[in-house]
């Protein structure tokens, strides 16, 4: 039990508030940062290839990954 002035909380009652709280702040971040961030490509930026398989850092990850481990 904490006093301060005469006001008292419970130990119960903090930890039901401080849960509720937390879980609040949870669901709003959670709802606002998806619903900015949902269409933010055009159609064809979408569809178009990512995966470049000549590229540079494609390339080196294979090679690096070959490399024979300790053991």
């Amino acid at each position: 039990m904490i006093q301060d002035d005469g006001f008292r909380i419970r130990r119960r009652g903090f930890l039901r508030f401080a849960t509720v709280s937390g879980l609040t702040v949870a669901v709003a971040s959670a709802t606002g940062s998806g619903a900015a961030l949902a269409d933010t490509e055009a159609k064809d930026a979408k569809r178009r290839a990512r995966y470049q398989p000549n590229a540079p850092q494609v390339q080196t990850f294979y090679r690096v990954n070959r490399y024979p481990t300790k053991g």
